[in-house]
């Protein structure tokens, strides 16, 4: 029985990125042997063992042959014969087929290390068009590894591009795509990861949501980028550069997909393209199975991206309205992840990438003049039902007057 460190691990310990799991390999060995030493099996498809002291993975040295379409097609050979690089040449790129013994050699059967040196992201096999997960993977590999350089070897994404051709893509499961769109989101440039898809031809079958954004024209005045693709793109990065939460992200990329939904006769206008977002962004969720939490912070964003906009515009009714309907009293947080996707839609088109953006604090000061008025003194009155809800509108329209005439620009 001999172990090795695989994978992930040895690829970021030798690019000083940080290492947040180990995984291990372990040849020579049967079920049994690994059982009889204190593992614990939790692997169903294929001998996965989980260490009695550290639980991390440990999987027995395997090869895999496919057998169906989709990626879970695939029969699966563990047994003690079975090599470190027979294991090593299943695997999806170079950089990631690499081991390190107990004596901290690195084995590295398919030049993973070169082409890490090189920044290159480059398939191991012609086997890696068995599996369509691979195309989602690469396409997160070059959005984690953009800012130092990486990029995808040609011959990689022509074969990337073969494979939605044939249909692999046709077979990807809503749970493995939004597992990876998950993970891409929580990386520095997420927008890598969309149009990589869309080099390969990949994004028209996994969020045609989004794709069809691109080539939809908007008014130059206001859009100097013009194309509504390039725009959401742009829209995801200034997100990233605000925040680390992944829902904000998430809203930023969703805001405008309304702007899909209008006919070419009004291009390049897109009139009530904000209500028009909530039907694709419902679809969209609803076929990946994205959590409520994602979803709703979108169809918000959606609706009233625009009051952001014109916030200095809006009369205290509208105001009101607008905190009321994104539920920012009981939903803070929420409401500060809607302003910032609201100001990584001002900030991401050409020109505008520096915007102070004012109606952040407005907003902000709005909703806590709101959220902290006392209405003690009616409760005290003991007004009920319709009278009460008069006068506490009452009393928050009179809480944001004031600010209107000291922070109108």
């Amino acid at each position: 029985m001999q172990i090795y460190l695989v994978g992930g691990a040895v690829r970021d310990e030798l690019l000083h990125y940080p290492v947040h799991e180990n995984d291990w390999v372990v040849t020579g060995a049967t079920p049994q042997q690994m059982l009889d030493s204190g593992y614990t099996q939790v692997g169903k498809d294929f001998p996965v063992f989980l260490h009695p002291v550290t639980k991390e993975e440990y999987a027995l040295a395997r090869t895999e042959r496919k057998t169906a379409a989709g990626y879970k097609g695939f029969a699966v050979h563990a047994s003690p014969d079975v090599t470190l690089e027979e294991d090593l040449k299943r695997r999806d790129l170079t950089i990631n087929a690499m081991a390190r013994d107990n004596q901290q050699k690195i084995i590295d059967p398919f030049n993973g290390r070169k082409d890490l040196q090189n920044k290159i992201l480059r398939h191991v096999s012609p086997a890696f068009s068995e599996d369509p997960v691979r195309i989602l993977r690469v396409a997160r590999f070059a959005a984690r590894y953009h800012h130092l350089g990486f990029c995808i070897a040609e011959e990689t994404l022509a074969l990337m591009s073969d494979m939605v051709r044939q249909g692999e893509a046709d077979a990807l499961v809503a749970e493995r795509v939004w597992q990876e769109m998950h993970k891409a989101l929580n990386e520095r440039h997420p927008e890598i990861f969309l149009q990589t898809l869309r080099n390969c031809g990949a994004l028209k079958k996994i969020l045609p949501e989004i794709d069809c954004l691109f080539g939809v024209p908007q008014t130059e005045k206001y859009h100097p980028e013009i194309d509504t693709g390039i725009h959401t793109l742009m829209v995801l990065q200034q997100a990233c550069l605000l925040s680390g939460d992944a829902t904000a992200r998430f809203a930023a990329l969703c805001h405008d997909l309304g702007k899909g939904l209008t006919p070419r006769t009004e291009w390049p206008a897109h009139h009530g393209h904000e209500d028009g977002g909530v039907m694709p962004i419902e679809n969209l969720c609803a076929r990946l199975r994205v959590p409520n939490e994602f979803r709703d912070l979108a169809l918000i964003t959606a609706r009233f991206h625009l009051h952001f906009h014109r916030a200095f515009e809006l009369r205290p009714e509208t105001l009101l309205k607008l905190i009321e309907q994104t539920d920012a009293l009981r939903k803070p947080q929420r409401f500060d992840n809607f302003l910032l996707a609201c100001m990584a839609d001002v900030r991401g088109r050409s020109g505008y990438e520096n915007n102070s953006c004012p109606q952040t604090m407005y907003l902000q000061s709005i909703a806590h003049a709101v959220r902290t008025i006392d209405i003690e003194d009616l409760k005290e009155k003991s007004l009920t039902g319709k009278a009460m809800a008069e006068a506490v509108n009452k009393r928050r329209l009179d809480a944001i007057r004031p600010l209107l005439k000291k922070t109108q620009p």
